[in-house]
């Protein structure tokens, strides 16, 4: 008859036996899974990190001054600097910096690789997101649907409205892309996966937008699309420096250098006085060139461009110890 032994005592085992690790209790189940603390979790810590220090911010004498004499509804230079840094990108960066600590991640996990700070991605993808955007205009201009008017600034006024505006939409680009292709990207993906995280963020990435003046449906779809766009670039890349420049020059081009509603917000100090002529469906309307459904032609060849200069890397799946599928691009793993 097999002798039994008592698997909870340690005891009761023979010499030589492995011990049976406890089994985690239902509460550990629910904060902690396979990746450390669970996605959600460290969702809903970093969304209160952020609105904590948003909250600090708005408090400080000199962040309350410059809002009074800023307010969001006047889009000018200085204040989409002072207001994109302040209230967006530094409670975001402060919160994925406290995230790094609790998650033992670093930046790089987060899709912001530091060390590649406006190198060679960033700088190539800032031409991409211009050309796309004159090929838009171009292309609404065919159907008679747009001019560019007469210049509206020369000289220093033109410098000095090109490089604020150019600062500014750089802090855009590195806040938005980082927010919902960055930190929340990497952490919702690693509990549902690359793709189905991608979709759902793009969705928010569309529907934050609602809020701006002028903007209207047909704009928050082409925001969303944008976003899954970005997140194939993503993808494709291996981190967010190329859609930061793809995103930071084509707000610029549309708010300074062509004069366009920029998801329904027009601005002061632009180069050119465009003007456009035609039903919304062509125009874009109060939303500017990104709310006309030729939006989807370049956003298709956007993507065409994207594909052929970042060719897939060859991908091999094998099968982890705990279970999961591992992919391993040109040596590196990465799990699924």
């Amino acid at each position: 008859m097999a002798e039994e032994y008592d698997t909870a005592d340690p005891l009761s085992q023979p010499v030589g036996a492995n011990p049976v690790p406890p089994r985690p209790s239902t509460i550990h189940n629910i904060f902690i899974g396979p990746n450390g603390i669970r996605a959600g979790w460290r969702l809903l810590i970093f969304f209160l990190l952020v609105v904590a220090i948003v909250a600090a911010m708005v408090k400080v004498p000199a962040v309350k001054d410059f809002l009074r004499t800023h307010p969001p509804g006047e889009f000018t230079a200085i204040g989409l600097i002072g207001t994109e840094f302040l209230l967006q990108l530094f409670p975001v960066l402060l919160a994925a910096s406290i995230m790094t600590f609790i998650e033992k991640r670093t930046f790089a996990d987060y899709g912001i690789p530091l060390d590649q700070a406006f190198g060679k991605l960033f700088w190539q993808g800032l031409p991409m997101g211009f050309a796309m955007l004159s090929l838009l205009l171009l292309l609404i201009a065919a159907f008679h649907g747009f001019s560019l008017g007469a210049i509206a600034l020369s000289g220093t006024e033109a410098l000095k409205y090109g490089s604020l505006y150019f600062l500014g939409f750089i802090l855009v680009g590195i806040f938005e892309e980082f927010a919902f292709r960055g930190y929340l990207q990497s952490t919702l993906g690693s509990g549902i996966g690359f793709w189905w995280a991608a979709v759902a963020l793009s969705c928010l990435f569309g529907y934050v937008h609602r809020g701006n003046p002028g903007e209207a449906k047909f704009g928050l779809i082409m925001a969303g699309s944008f976003g899954l766009l970005a997140a194939f670039a993503l993808k494709r890349t291996g981190n967010i420096w190329f859609p930061i420049g793809m995103h930071a020059s084509w707000d610029w081009g549309e708010t300074f250098l062509y004069g366009t509603p920029d998801s329904g917000i027009t601005a002061q100090g632009h180069f050119f006085n465009s003007s456009f002529h035609g039903k919304p469906w062509l125009t874009g309307g109060s939303v500017g060139p990104e709310g006309s459904w030729l939006v989807f032609v370049v956003l298709i060849v956007w993507a065409l461009a994207i594909h052929f200069l970042f060719p897939a890397k060859p991908t091999s799946i094998a099968r982890s110890k705990t279970g999961g599928e591992v992919e391993f691009h040109d040596g590196r793993a990465e799990s699924s």
